[in-house]
């Protein structure tokens, strides 16, 4: 399905990006944004966003600042949630949207816990993409030890190869064809090479919190603590529509993590996508038959 390119800028005036379905057919349903992981960007939707249009719902897939056509920010240390939540803020300005659905993956569903202690009327329902208000330590190394590692590729077997190394776990029945399209979602033709479709400099914060720790063990003290989601993840699944979608094979969303969540708010759906791990698509049948029903029940 076509889209449009929709840009805003951001309270500082930085260029940013969305990828814009329009809904099939006449509707008065609010729309849904869809939010990326942390090294991602809008096309990790282009399958979903169709489906979800052609149920009536305008999708803006967002490029988060310092991804795909989202300009780099120069302050490294602006690459956080609490940044991005207000981007997205920006955004709902900008397009005239008042309130929407909200589907977040991994670094997505983060920005939409910390919107629900910003601006709360905005968020109708929500989906949360393998993620939650804490994370499993062995999946957050995972992703730390590639963010902002990789460099520049000349060939395109090259790309390939990088995608599959570091998804692999998360997608073991993946073949070729499935690999060149994935790669194709990461990666940017640029000057008869391929680079990633991000800004290595979102690594920054994520180094600056890696030695912050480091420096409190190195002074004898206890590691530092991470923030409470809890509180804002109750608060998401407060009288609204919620659904956690976790890969069965998940190491940023453990079985234990995913039960703590259902024990914190017993009314949100749940729906696991078993041979997939860290994150779902959302286009796999289990997860899609829960989304589809979450969008019926929403406004």
């Amino acid at each position: 399905m076509a889209y449009t390119d929709f840009f805003w800028t951001s309270h500082e005036g930085l260029p940013l990006h969305a990828r814009d379905y329009a809904p099939v057919g006449e509707t008065r349903k609010l729309p849904v944004i869809c939010i990326h992981g942390l090294t991602r960007n809008a096309r990790d939707f282009e399958d979903l966003a169709p489906r979800i249009a052609a149920t009536g719902r305008r999708v803006l897939a967002v490029d988060v600042r310092g991804r795909g056509l989202s300009a780099h920010d120069p302050n490294p240390m602006n690459y956080h949630p609490g940044t991005y939540a207000a981007d997205v803020l920006s955004l709902l300005a900008a397009a005239g949207i008042e309130r929407a659905v909200f589907v977040g993956t991994s670094m997505g569903g983060l920005i939409t816990m910390v919107l629900t202690s910003i601006k709360p009327e905005a968020i109708a329902a929500a989906v949360l993409n393998d993620v939650g208000p804490e994370l499993s330590p062995v999946g957050l190394a995972r992703i730390a030890g590639y963010t902002g590692m990789a460099g520049r590729f000349e060939t395109w077997v090259e790309a390939v190869a990088y995608a599959k190394a570091i998804n692999a776990t998360a997608f073991p029945d993946y073949g070729p064809e499935d690999w060149d399209i994935f790669a194709r979602r990461l990666f940017d033709d640029k000057d008869g090479g391929f680079v990633l479709a991000y800004d290595p400099d979102i690594a920054a914060p994520i180094k600056a919190a890696a030695e912050a720790q480091k420096a409190a063990q190195d002074a004898g003290g206890q590691a530092l603590a991470p923030p409470d989601m809890y509180p804002l993840f109750r608060a998401l699944a407060k009288d609204r529509p919620l659904l956690l979608v976790r890969g069965g094979i998940s190491d940023l969303i453990d079985p234990a993590i995913a039960e703590r969540m259902r024990a914190a708010a017993p009314a949100m759906a749940y729906a696991e996508v078993p041979g997939v791990g860290h994150a779902p698509m959302l286009t796999e049948p289990e997860a899609w038959a829960a989304i589809e029903k979450l969008l019926d029940g929403a406004p």
